[in-house]
């Protein structure tokens, strides 16, 4: 009989009456490494040295909003008789899709209204974005949460599991698949991927990538998960969305190569923008 031999404390830091909890502290951190990879990138393409702190600043604030929104519709009714407990996002319950969704709809409106290239600063965020969600999964991870399908510890140890996520996926006596790991380690290499072929796509494929390749990974990841937001019975919400996205991202793809001109992300410096009579200007 195996013994547990450590259960990480979701709680990081308690000051008073004041919890901070390492899900918190570990979705910040992803955000905060995010950033600087994007400003860093930014500074790099000539950008104004404001506009990724003021993107960042407003797509953050949009997509923790709605990535809090999202679960809570598609979970209403453990929250319905608990109003309260829709702001304890500290305890999880935090949809990624609805944060993405928050966070493109934010970042569209602000490139129209300051006059940026949406594409452009998508791809610039694309690989920022990717990794966040990597190390940000580790804090579902803290949780217990957002885990798989009931399994053996021996399964566990063949795979070759440090002992500590091992020992943490032991939920009151049961072991669980590490889909958390999982989703984590695919956007790793996602986030490897969409740097070294960045520079070769044109203006916009790095984004459209970005969202094909990491909803293949969500789409079969989320099969194996226990604690999907489900739509019917049998379709579950990530699989669903992540099934449009890739079509849709396809598509876009395919339409811009044929009927729009654009240049190769390696080949734009400065502002680039695309006018409905296909002009650039930088």
């Amino acid at each position: 009989m195996y013994m547990i031999l450590s259960i990480i404390d979701p709680v990081a830091l308690e000051i008073g009456p004041l919890s901070i909890r390492w899900y918190g502290v570990i979705i910040a951190t992803g955000m905060l490494i995010g950033y600087l990879l994007a400003d860093r990138e930014a500074t790099k393409k000539k950008l104004p040295k404001d506009v990724i702190p003021d993107l960042v600043m407003v797509t953050i604030i949009s997509a923790l909003i709605c990535a809090r929104l999202y679960y809570v519709i598609f979970e209403w009714s453990n929250y319905q008789d608990n109003l309260m407990d829709i702001f304890k996002v500290y305890e999880g319950g935090m949809a990624i899709h609805g944060g993405l969704i928050g966070a493109f709809l934010a970042g569209y409106i602000f490139c129209k209204v300051k006059g940026y290239s949406f594409f452009q600063l998508a791809d610039i965020a694309a690989p920022s974005i990717i990794l966040g969600q990597a190390i940000g999964r580790w804090g579902n991870f803290m949780n217990q949460e957002a885990h798989g399908g009931e399994v053996s510890r021996q399964f566990l140890e063949s795979i070759m599991l440090p002992e500590f996520i091992i020992d943490q996926m032991n939920i009151n006596g049961t072991y669980y698949h590490p889909t958390f790991l999982y989703e984590s380690l695919w956007s790793i290499i996602g986030f490897i991927i969409l740097l070294l072929i960045r520079p070769y796509l044109k203006i916009g494929e790095t984004f459209l990538t970005y969202l094909i390749y990491y909803s293949v990974g969500r789409f079969f990841i989320e099969g194996m998960r226990t604690d999907s937001l489900m739509l019917t019975e049998l379709l579950r919400v990530a699989q669903v969305i992540s099934i449009v996205i890739i079509v849709v991202s396809i598509a876009m793809i395919v339409y811009r190569r044929f009927k729009q001109t654009h240049p190769k992300y390696r080949d734009v410096e400065g502002n680039y923008i695309i006018h409905s009579n296909g002009a650039r200007h930088a």
